[in-house]
């Protein structure tokens, strides 16, 4: 699984959505274009932060990409020539920040090991939460090894488990294209997970 065991459904909630639309800098919309932005963002938000949360695997940082894609898209949405593709461009956005935020943190390895390290839930022993974060460890190993235009393809299919023909549309590409990146993108785990077992193995 590319993500927590838990994910917030409706997200970003209420006052979150205020709070960055009123830290959404000098550009003003008027009114009929700032509701058509807040219906958008309703219907894109969700799907945004999970794409940061699939990249980065941490809350608080998909959080903040989130809300930083938001920003960015308030501010372009008057000059964007065809708002009926906002979603797809917000997803692209959130994805694109992500890497960003994730080439640049170095508190990552620190986090990982954090969560390595909670205690686990009552029903689930030591060794059994142990195993779990390993297999998360190793299988976000295998996606951040993903070229990036794999790597997006992989996200989307596994976070909304959308269709091809949904990931097409998102992405703007033709279907057969998904198709092959997917086709690549699971080969390439494959062979990527293989060795990291055979790897720890010899160990």
């Amino acid at each position: 699984m590319l993500l927590d065991d838990a994910i917030p459904v409706g997200w970003p909630p209420a006052d979150v959505r205020a709070g960055f639309l009123g830290q959404a800098g000098p550009v003003s919309l008027d009114r009929a274009l700032e509701r058509e932005f807040e219906e958008r963002i309703a219907d894109s938000s969700t799907l945004a932060f999970r794409v940061a949360l699939g990249v980065l695997r941490h809350r608080e940082d998909a959080e903040d990409v989130a809300q930083d894609a938001f920003v960015r898209a308030h501010r372009a949405f008057a000059s964007l020539r065809d708002r009926d593709r906002f979603r797809a461009w917000l997803v692209r956005t959130a994805f694109r920040l992500a890497l960003d935020r994730r080439r640049g943190d170095k508190r990552r390895a620190r986090r990982e090991d954090a969560v390595a390290v909670e205690a686990p839930a009552q029903a689930e022993s030591v060794e059994d939460a142990a195993a779990r974060a390993e297999l998360r460890a190793r299988v976000g190993e295998a996606v951040d090894a993903l070229p990036e235009k794999l790597r997006i393809v992989t996200v989307l299919a596994a976070i909304q488990e959308h269709d091809v023909a949904s990931v097409a549309r998102l992405l703007e590409l033709p279907e057969g294209t998904v198709k092959s990146r997917l086709h690549l993108a699971r080969k390439a785990l494959a062979e990527r997970l293989r060795w990291l077992a055979s790897d720890s193995g010899t160990r």
